[in-house]
């Protein structure tokens, strides 16, 4: 692993907003967006524009965990198609979590399920509800 990356990415796109969690050394940074439509038009944008304001780059990404659900369709889809793309790019890993993983709100348990290598690398598999 490459010494210049130095955080994690948490991205929950499944509930009613779109949150991202950046993690970085003993720092955590979050920003929460509306679940709509106009959002996911624009997710990449948002998620660039979170990184910047917070002085990072996908350069410094080691690993992303991504909400695979259940939840919405287009939301899961969005964040799910856009960090796929971009690890072709920036070489990050990434994990997918469910909603069971979140205890009231706290994602702590999500790095927890990481270093007991309870997380599949590099393998989603999203659950929509109907």
């Amino acid at each position: 692993m490459s010494k210049n990356k130095i955080a994690d990415l948490i991205i929950d796109a499944a509930s009613d907003k779109i949150l991202f969690k950046l993690i970085s050394k003993n720092k955590i940074y979050t920003n929460e967006h509306e679940n709509s439509r106009k959002n996911f038009d624009k997710f990449p944008i948002l998620l660039m524009k979170f990184l910047t304001k917070k002085h990072h780059s996908l350069e410094k990404i080691r690993n992303v965990f991504i909400n695979q659900g259940p939840g919405k369709y287009t939301s899961i889809r969005t964040s799910m198609a856009t960090i796929k793309a971009l690890q072709l790019v920036y070489g990050f890993n990434y994990y997918g979590f469910n909603n069971k993983d979140i205890i009231e709100g706290d994602y702590g348990k999500i790095l927890q399920l990481f270093r007991q290598k309870k997380l599949i690398k590099n393998l989603i598999k999203p659950l929509y509800l109907s």
